[in-house]
């Protein structure tokens, strides 16, 4: 049997070239050898997009044609919608009384979520236990496999936490423990060379922009305020456009010389920029054709398939774990009569 691999995203806006480099490429590999099962987080991506859900619910087809346009295949791959499936949310539930509020306190990655979301004194509930949400996600399908960033690794070790706890405390082992796969490639800068690329902080190129906006994007980009003149030895520590044709861009000695030139002087900007949005646009060609070929009434149906079927794994594990907590009162095995 194959491994089964648990991955998604939290539906707030087009997916961008930093997906496709951090996640997006390894999931595409991933599908032939394992499971794997692709969630849309609606659910988690309501605990602070609660007052604008109308951004969260049109984000899903957005995604999920996102999804299709970069090669993951639903007869491969399992792409289902997190609140249609109400096992998970019971299972949380249950998960929450196996962990206090002290350590979701000390996450510290939701301890820097907060800070950047600026929530202060007024931090959801639901933000706050948004890991014990993921613990659900994960073993809810016994996925062995969880691909992430190493700013999500806290996430992977709570969920195994409360997996031991709860084997520890019902003599059971239906919960399993699972492994972070790290992403061979650190996160993408924005553009503006100030933070991750990002949908939130609009600093992104999205797999959906258009050839004349992938282009205008890539003339802002930022690279190295002291090189001035082509003379000039300009920094390629730093440079936006160096750092997308190291993801990007298929020849490596290309780029090597590129820097070695860039760092003695000699080169301009407006080359290296022509170089990168010539490998963008050869990159995202296909997604563009394969996105515009899509309509909605297929993307719904994957929604349906994908979600019935993750479903019918999840109800399986929330029977096994409330048969070992001993909830399971109206059991066909049962003798109503006793």
């Amino acid at each position: 049997m194959r491994k089964v691999a648990l991955t998604g995203d939290r539906p707030t806006g087009n997916l961008h070239l930093g997906h496709l480099a951090g996640s997006l490429r390894s999931r595409v590999e991933m599908q032939s050898s394992f499971d794997q099962y692709i969630m849309l987080a609606d659910v988690q991506a309501l605990t602070d997009y609660f007052e604008n859900s109308r951004k969260v619910v049109d984000s899903i087809l957005e995604v999920i044609a996102d999804y299709l346009a970069v090669g993951l295949d639903p007869e491969l791959s399992t792409i289902f919608i997190q609140s249609q499936i109400p096992e998970l949310s019971e299972l949380t539930m249950y998960y929450m009384n196996l962990v206090s509020l002290s350590r979701l306190e000390r996450n510290p990655t939701v301890k820097a979520e907060i800070a950047q979301k600026k929530f202060g004194e007024s931090v959801p509930a639901g933000f706050l236990c948004y890991p014990i949400s993921q613990a659900s996600d994960i073993t809810a399908f016994k996925a062995e496999i969880v691909p992430v960033g190493e700013d999500q690794l806290p996430m992977i070790e709570l969920s195994n936490e409360i997996v031991r706890r709860f084997n520890r405390i019902y003599h059971t082992n239906c919960l399993k423990e699972s492994t972070a796969h790290l992403s061979k490639t650190t996160r993408l800068v924005g553009i503006d060379g100030k933070a991750k690329a990002s949908k939130s902080l609009n600093n992104a190129i999205f797999l959906s922009d258009s050839a004349e906006l992938v282009a205008q994007k890539v003339q802002t980009m930022y690279t190295d305020p002291g090189h001035i003149k082509i003379s000039d030895p300009g920094n390629v520590e730093g440079n936006v456009v160096f750092a997308y044709l190291d993801a990007f861009h298929d020849n490596e000695e290309e780029i090597s010389s590129l820097k070695k030139k860039y760092s003695q002087g000699g080169l301009g900007d407006t080359v290296l920029k022509s170089l990168l949005n010539d490998t963008l646009q050869k990159l995202l060609q296909p997604i563009r054709e394969k996105r515009e070929s899509l309509n909605k009434k297929d993307l719904l149906e994957i929604c349906y398939v994908g979600t019935n079927k993750a479903k019918s794994v999840a109800q399986k594990t929330l029977y096994e774990v409330k048969s070992a907590i001993g909830i399971n009162f109206f059991d066909k095995s049962l003798n109503r009569r006793n």
